[in-house]
Order: structure tokens, then sequence, then C-alpha cells
């Protein structure tokens, strides 16, 4: 252990520093300065204001105002102090906690950093999903009408009296399974060539003249709907804009603001044409979709042969697709196969608990759906 030290003295009633050097001794410091003065200094009576971190002297004082002063600028000074007076060490910062809070500084940022990426990819989808739960219809219909008039302007939507019927009757039909429905479905047709469907916040569905080409039968379309229909009750689309779009977003889904929904949904829904579901929110569609078609009396067979169709020909609809990595569309019709089957089973009415069952009568009967689909491409 070193016990001599050179440093400076301030004697606190000038500004003039004079060398000096420090003897660690029993009881204090022993202090002499370049002239010969030898001062001692108590342990007991030293405190330290300065040199607690890296690059700082150690200052040590004595006395009332004005203190008395000493400086050095060896941070070891330190160590040796310590041990010197292991009693007093209190009263004296420890060298080491220098390099210890290098490490607490770095182990805080990774803590940082793993808790900033848990709340990113859990913490965020959590609260969305809270969210979404306990926004008011209203704000979500305000959504929905802003997305609407982004993903199928008017100018673009296709009228057919006739084909507007029979949507609205398989819409009502789907819907009717649901206890108390807070949405008031509306579907429009857009006049883009793409085999696809997507729902939006408030009840509003979005189907493409690309997907009505590839039906034959309305069971087929009664598929798609129900899909799409679950995403709305489930609240999926509501989730992903709260989740994916800006804090005044947020805080309007939170105050319930149909304004202000309106307002920030023409910024977040133009998103939405790409917005993907995760595998989760995608099999919960499935699954209960299917539910609401055996529900409603409506020949489960038109879903599937639907999909069956499209997969066989390469035209898989976006909205059978997961989000990153998604099973084949084959592997969702067997699962959707697996809850028909299930449902005939003498344990199949569970199935449908919590929904409005109707027997199983025909579709839209005496409707010649593929001349239908065939005349509304003559709108064009």
């Amino acid at each position: 252990m070193k016990v001599l030290w050179r440093g400076r003295y301030l004697d606190g009633r000038t500004a003039a520093s004079r060398t000096a050097e420090i003897r660690l001794v029993t009881g204090g410091l022993k202090v002499v300065l370049e002239d010969g003065t030898a001062l001692t200094w108590p342990y007991g009576e030293i405190r330290q204001s300065q040199g607690h971190y890296a690059g700082d002297p150690v200052r040590l004082e004595r006395g009332g105002e004005p203190a008395e002063v000493l400086i050095v600028d060896d941070a070891d000074f330190l160590s040796s102090l310590r041990a010197k007076a292991p009693r007093q060490a209190g009263r004296f910062h420890n060298p080491a906690f220098r390099r210890l809070r290098v490490w607490l500084v770095f182990y805080a940022a990774l803590v940082t950093l793993a808790v900033s990426f848990g709340f990113y990819h859990w913490g965020i989808p959590s609260l969305a999903r809270l969210i979404a739960q306990r926004v008011p219809v209203s704000w979500e219909k305000g959504l929905g009408e802003s997305g609407l008039g982004v993903l199928a302007p008017p100018e673009k939507r296709l009228h057919d009296p006739r084909l507007d019927r029979a949507i609205a009757a398989i819409t009502a039909r789907l819907a009717r399974t649901v206890p108390h429905c807070p949405y008031r479905f509306q579907v429009a047709v857009c006049d883009l060539p793409i085999v696809n469907a997507l729902a939006l916040p408030g009840g509003y569905i979005v189907v493409y003249r690309g997907l009505l080409d590839e039906t034959r039968r309305p069971e087929e379309l009664a598929g798609v709907l129900a899909h799409e229909m679950q995403h709305v009750l489930k609240r999926h689309t509501t989730q992903r804009i709260i989740q994916d779009s800006s804090t005044g977003l947020l805080l309007s889904a939170l105050s319930g603001d149909a304004t202000g929904s309106m307002a920030f949904g023409l910024q977040s829904v133009r998103a939405l044409a790409l917005l993907e579901y995760s595998r989760t929110e995608e099999e919960e569609a499935d699954r209960e979709g299917m539910k609401a078609v055996l529900a409603a009396g409506i020949d489960p067979e038109g879903m599937i042969r639907f999909f069956q169709t499209l997969q066989k020909h390469g035209k898989e609809p976006e909205f059978l697709r997961y989000v990153s990595t998604h099973p084949a569309t084959l592997d969702r019709i067997k699962d959707l196969q697996g809850i028909v089957a299930l449902y005939r089973t003498p344990a199949g009415k569970d199935l449908l608990q919590g929904l409005r069952v109707s027997r199983r009568a025909p579709l839209l009967p005496g409707t010649n759906w593929p001349e239908l689909v065939k005349h509304l491409g003559r709108l064009k």
C-alpha cells in the first residue's frame, strides 16, 4: 500500500494553491507544505467532494466555510486511503465501483433493449388487443368509413340490384347467428380483378370482382364473407390498426372520438391493403367463420370447395395467407373439414354453443349464380 502522495493544498482563504506532500498515517493525513508547514487532518474530519468519476481529481475538504482543500490527481490515492483507515472507509469513494459502474451501465442497456423488444413484440399487441375490445362501435365505424373511401372509392364500386340483394341476404343470414350483433354489415364490390376480400372496422367488407368471378355458387361467397365477418366481430382489424398506427390514433381509440378516428384513419387505412393478420387471428377467423356457416344452415362444402378450386388453379386469395411463415392452404382446408366432421358427430352441437342455429335451407333458391356473376362482368 502506497502511503506517500503528492497533491495541492488550498487554505480556503486565498485562491493560491501550494504543493503538498501527503502521508497516510494512523489516525489521519500528515500534510507537509512546500514551506515546511505541517498539518494533521484526522480521518473523521475529512469529507470527499470530488473524484467519484473517472478523470476527476480527488478533492478532500476539512472544516467549515471556507474549507481547507486537498487535491490529489491520482485516483489510486482513494484505494490507499480506504485501506489505511478501514473504519472511515465509508466516507470515501471506492474506485473499484468505477469499473462496476461501466458493467452496470452495459447491463442496464441490455435490459432496456430486452424490455423494449418485449414491449414491442408482446406489450404493444397486448395493449392494442385490450383497447380494441373496448373501443366504441361508433369509433370503429368512423375508421371503417374512412378506409372504405380509400380502398373501394365510389367510382370503383359495382352496383347491380340483383347482386346487391343476394349479397345482403347472405350477410344477413350469417349475421343472424350472432346474438346481439353490434354491427350492421355492409359489403362493397370493387371493380378490380383481384382475388381478394378484406374486412374493415365497423362492419364494412370489401369484395373484389376477381374473387366473385371465381365463385360458382352463393355458398362459396358465403364462406368468404363468414371469414371476413369474424375479423370484424373479433376486432382483429381494429387491433391491427391501433397496433401499427400513431399515438394519436391510440388516444382517439381510448377516448372514443369518432372524428379523430376518421382523421387518423385516412392515414392508417392506406396500409390496410397490405395488412396481414397473425396466424392465431387467421385460424380464429377460419374456425369461427365455418361455425357461422354451419349455424346459418348453409352448406359448408361451398366454403371448402371454393378454397380447393382456388388452390387447384394457383389463385390463392390474400385472405388465405398468414403473415410470415404460413401453412399451405391445404392444411387450412383440412382444418375446416375437421370442423365439419366434428359437427356431424353426436358431440357436434357443442361446437355451435353461443350461436343462433338455423335449420339447413337452400341459400338463395332459384338464383342462377353463374349468370349473375357473368352479368356483373358486363357492368365494367
